[in-house]
């Protein structure tokens, strides 16, 4: 099952010499997938491909000496870099590469943004174009109406990653998702020299998966987890960094009742979620498919916005008398609210949303209307 991947004619479009393109994203999602791809349309004499796990090639192209640079890339018009935040300094490497190399075009994949945007973010300053791959979106999968309805429910308890949804047996699904739970997910975290304890970090995400939609406390997970305040901040700022969980603020213009304390935190995919909970039981099973919905429209929402480069800032919004909107968009000036509803329950637009902020828009996503949201 080959599913064509959104990013893949953006890339193209933008490779060209004294730029490189970065593409970041979690493990698994397919990125060396989509690389090769592209590398299988052009001549092979004309591109190098080389992954930066390989010692040899990390310490030539982590070498910042151009002699070496030319030497090793000779006359290819394209060099792929797969793992490139294995290389040491590989953004010093990369600006001598586009700086003294007119004719190569580059593209560096990574699956951790904080070791490969600290490496690249200065050096590479107006140098890069940058793309984030997720797991298989809704807008990727162009499937009519009926076929993306009658597969809702398996999205929504197994999600989307590439070796997951191309997989029919849900027993198949449940192994792939702790293959990648165990031995991918947190690779990059426990390679980071500041992270030493392993367990706190699926402990930390139990509880973030329990909490799907309401506010969560740092200090009450510190306790729970016996970790302080600024370790749990650190290692949520890291599981952000590693495509993990996104963390979304509270959305405020300095109102008395609004609420801006505490975050919300989603999974970037369900199916990760639920393998860190051990839990799949069908839909008319589960007392959290409320959780569910909403963590599913967030995550797809997010890709939606990053592929159709959708700019806006996200944010929730609840008062102190528990009004609240699941999802704000904040885009030109304007304000979006959204309300992820299961059901096809009547929900009213909150008043106070209408009196402080009246050229806003309000919309309930439903399962009526949920594909036009997320994959129009």
């Amino acid at each position: 099952m080959n599913i064509p991947r959104f990013l893949k004619e953006q890339i193209i479009n933008k490779l060209e010499p004294k730029k490189v393109v970065v593409l970041y994203g979690p493990r698994q999602v397919g990125k060396t997938t989509l690389v090769k791809e592209i590398l299988s349309e052009l001549d092979s004499d004309d591109w190098m491909y080389v992954t930066g796990e390989d010692r040899d090639v990390a310490t030539w192209l982590g070498s910042q000496s151009l002699e070496t640079l030319k030497s090793n890339i000779g006359n290819k018009k394209l060099l792929v870099i797969d793992e490139a935040q294995k290389i040491d300094q590989i953004g010093l490497s990369l600006k001598l590469i586009v700086d003294n190399i007119e004719s190569v075009k580059i593209i560096a994949t990574g699956s951790s943004s904080f070791d490969l945007s600290n490496q690249i973010g200065e050096p590479l300053v107006g140098r890069k174009h940058q793309f984030v791959m997720y797991p298989i979106s809704q807008l990727e999968l162009e499937e009519p109406v009926y076929q993306a309805k009658a597969k809702l429910s398996e999205k929504i308890i197994y999600g989307s990653y590439p070796s997951v949804l191309t997989t029919n047996n849900l027993n198949d699904k449940k192994e792939t998702l702790k293959e990648i739970v165990d031995g991918y997910l947190f690779k990059d975290l426990l390679e980071y020299d500041e992270i030493k304890k392993s367990q706190k970090i699926i402990d930390i995400l139990k509880l973030i998966a329990f909490q799907i939609g309401k506010e969560v406390s740092l200090n009450e997970i510190g306790r729970k987890v016996s970790l302080d305040l600024r370790t749990v901040e650190k290692y949520l700022d890291l599981l952000e960094k590693v495509f993990v969980v996104k963390r979304v603020y509270g959305f405020s213009r300095n109102l008395r009742k609004e609420i801006t304390k505490n975050s919300r935190f989603y999974f970037l995919d369900n199916g990760i979620r639920n393998a860190i909970i051990n839990n799949y039981n069908p839909i008319d099973q589960r007392d959290d498919i409320g959780q569910l919905w909403e963590n599913y429209l967030m995550s797809e929402r997010i890709k939606y916005n990053e592929y159709t480069n959708n700019l806006v800032n996200i944010y929730f919004w609840r008062t102190h008398d528990q009004k609240e909107i699941d999802l704000v968009e904040e885009k030109d000036g304007k304000l979006f609210g959204y309300e992820f509803k299961w059901g096809n329950k009547k929900v009213k637009v909150p008043t106070d949303w209408v009196k402080n902020y009246p050229n806003s828009s309000f919309e309930v996503i439903n399962q009526e209307n949920y594909l036009r949201f997320i994959a129009k």
